[in-house]
């Protein structure tokens, strides 16, 4: 297996990674999305509301806020809900208190670990007029995308690497003189210099002037963009670990058949 890093920031990466098959690819996919864990919202108590928003919709905005997520320092609970303990360990109150007029930003969640913290302060939650106010206290807790889509780290999509077939009937002049993604190699033919501008429009271009375009069954490119609470590359380390966790499970269950 190889990772080439093809595009990264503070936010988003892009990498080819190779010699694995789709089964492995769209478990790394389904393990960021659905496993990795980070904090989230889930539980308010109201002391008062007085925007124009009802309870119900502001709990929901406040709860899919992504919030700075530090997993040394807090615990998955994986049991049952009536058992889960309240300890600094699995849970973190945040407060708001404003009054109107203004507009109410994430910001204004006022957390006890400064480590958790809203990810993108400017979002908006709510407009508060003169004599309108909120006075609240949340609870956040770890949870997992497979439970609610607020958990999901971020955005995960991959596909195979583009490969470019040439014939004779190929007009690959038209296709090098429109296309600055693509190049010409001797001996190889046609190959696309950055993978990471490559879309459909291209594809299309390609194949109306007789070149085929087919994707690699054991290469593939990853985009993992995140929300915020975790870095791009600590989501992907999480998701590995957390893979590698669940074959080892597995191969501890079948050894007792």
């Amino acid at each position: 297996m190889d990772i080439k890093v093809l595009k990264k920031d503070d936010t988003k990466v892009s990498f080819q990674i190779s010699k694995i098959n789709p089964s492995i690819a769209n478990a790394i996919r389904r393990y960021i999305l659905a496993y990795v864990p980070t904090m989230a919202i889930d539980e308010i108590e109201f002391k008062k509301n007085g925007s124009a928003l009802y309870d119900e919709m502001l709990a929901l905005r406040l709860g899919l806020t992504p919030l700075k997520t530090d997993l040394k320092s807090y615990k998955l609970w994986e049991g049952k809900e009536a058992d889960r303990p309240h300890s600094a360990q699995y849970e973190l109150k945040l407060t708001m208190n404003v009054e109107g007029p203004l507009t109410v930003y994430a910001s204004d969640l006022e957390s006890q670990d400064p480590k958790v913290v809203p990810a993108i302060e400017k979002t908006i939650i709510t407009k508060l007029l003169e004599g309108q106010s909120i006075e609240l206290i949340a609870t956040a807790r770890l949870g997992q995308g497979k439970e609610h889509a607020k958990y999901t780290p971020g955005l995960a999509i991959y596909r195979g690497v583009p490969q470019l077939t040439t014939t004779k009937d190929s007009n690959v002049t038209a296709v090098l003189e429109k296309l600055s993604e693509v190049i010409e190699k001797k001996g190889t033919g046609l190959e696309i210099k950055d993978l990471t501008r490559w879309n459909e429009a291209h594809e299309d271009f390609c194949e109306m002037n007789g070149i085929e375009v087919t994707s690699s069954k054991e290469d593939f490119i990853f985009t993992i963009e995140s929300w915020g609470q975790l870095a791009p590359g600590e989501i992907l380390k999480t998701a590995v670990e957390m893979f590698d966790a669940k074959i080892e499970e597995f191969e501890t269950a079948i050894k007792k058949l």
